[in-house]
């Protein structure tokens, strides 16, 4: 394996962790903001960000403080996002020790 093939995993594992991390901070921040009549966060970017890689924390936050599971748009996406991300994730392992 060359240096940069080496090196991957551990990138993909810190961008994981940080987008899951910002789109958790992102929804809890949307739920207060809701709940305090304030700005809040487009739908869009929470979807975006569920779809960059975040999908599996940001489903489960809504899912522990009830934000948003009566919006199909986000009990659908979600777990769709992260079923993808399961596979690009396999296909990546797969070519990467093959």
């Amino acid at each position: 394996m060359t240096e940069i093939t080496q090196l991957l995993p551990a990138f993909l594992i810190l961008y994981l962790l940080l987008i899951n991390a910002s789109s958790v901070v992102l929804t809890l921040s949307d739920k207060y903001r809701a709940k305090r009549g304030k700005w809040r966060i487009p739908e869009s970017t929470l979807l975006l960000f569920g779809f960059l890689g975040g999908a599996l924390c940001e489903w489960i936050i809504m899912l522990l403080i009830r934000h948003k599971t009566k919006h199909p748009k986000f009990m659908l996406s979600l777990p769709l996002f992260f079923t993808l991300h399961i596979l690009l994730l396999g296909f990546f392992l797969i070519h990467l020790y093959s």
